[in-house]
């Protein structure tokens, strides 16, 4: 099977810092990717979570993110689509008029702009997805600033 080469090259026009997150085929083994980010600096340090971007193109994130017990994202928003995947532990997710108690093994997805914080009950790791509508960051921006 060929890859459509004007379509990927495309896809990753707009890579230019860190390339390596971006290809026609990326491949991660997520246990040996947590370990790494529980045994790094940024873990031992008093925010008490560390992440890594896996994947990065104009159109499509994959973040892996590990919080300690008790830890939190405040509020915020993403101007994209989002699905949250819980790898291992218990987090609370806070939504307008909802929350959601999510258990390792979990998914769900938020709609454009949907503002949310989490909170890790137990030592976590989450699998991030985000994905943008068309136009460039600043624009999918401006929809959620009127």
């Amino acid at each position: 099977m060929a890859i459509n080469a004007s379509a990927y090259d495309l896809s990753t026009a707009g890579l230019t810092r860190l390339p390596a997150l971006g290809g026609t085929l990326l491949q991660f083994n997520l246990p040996q990717e947590i370990a790494r980010l529980q045994n790094g600096e940024s873990w031992r340090r008093s925010s008490g979570r560390s992440s890594r971007t896996l994947v990065k193109y104009p159109d499509l994130h994959v973040v892996l993110i590990v919080m300690k017990a008790g830890k939190k994202l405040g509020q915020h928003h993403v101007d994209g689509r989002i699905s949250i995947q819980l790898l291992q532990g218990n987090i609370r997710l806070q939504i307008p008029k909802q929350n959601i108690e999510m258990k390792g093994g979990a998914l769900l997805t938020l709609e454009y702009g949907t503002p949310h914080n989490v909170e890790a009950i137990e030592e976590s790791a989450l699998l991030i997805t985000i994905s943008w509508p068309g136009g460039t960051k600043d624009e999918r921006h401006a929809r959620y600033l009127r």
